[in-house]
């Protein structure tokens, strides 16, 4: 399947207009394919005490599982100019478990699966000792 990265980078730029960002100012928003061909969009919500804050990312994977569930296929994460920006690292995490090693990420270096972005990950399979004793 032909991924339209253009479309899901103007996707996750017209969500971040409506992200609530009243601190930083740093408007963010994603945007993703899902293994049934969804298309699921999220922004940043921040918040007052800035440990709560929700990256567009959470937002993303939230709509992913209020839609129906999956697997993310591919994603995209844009600053409020459409820039295409790197997750942050907890955002990384969070997008290896919903889409495993092979969810394909547009980087600001062109597109890379997660496995690249975040070598070594710890993902569910990782639990599966623990689950067995």
């Amino acid at each position: 399947m032909a991924v339209d990265w253009e479309a899901l980078r103007v996707a996750a730029t017209e969500v971040s207009a409506r992200a609530y960002a009243p601190y930083s100012r740093f408007h963010v928003g994603a945007a993703g394919l899902a293994d049934d061909g969804r298309l699921l969009v999220g922004c940043n919500v921040e918040n007052a005490g800035y440990g709560v804050t929700l990256c567009a990312e959470c937002g993303l994977v939230s709509s992913l599982h209020a839609t129906g569930g999956g697997r993310l296929m591919h994603v995209v994460c844009v600053n409020g100019s459409g820039e295409v920006i790197m997750p942050c690292g907890r955002c990384r995490q969070i997008l290896y478990e919903a889409g495993g090693a092979t969810l394909e990420l547009m980087t600001p270096e062109g597109v890379m699966t997660m496995a690249e972005v975040l070598p070594l990950a710890f993902g569910p399979e990782d639990l599966a000792e623990v689950e067995e004793k």
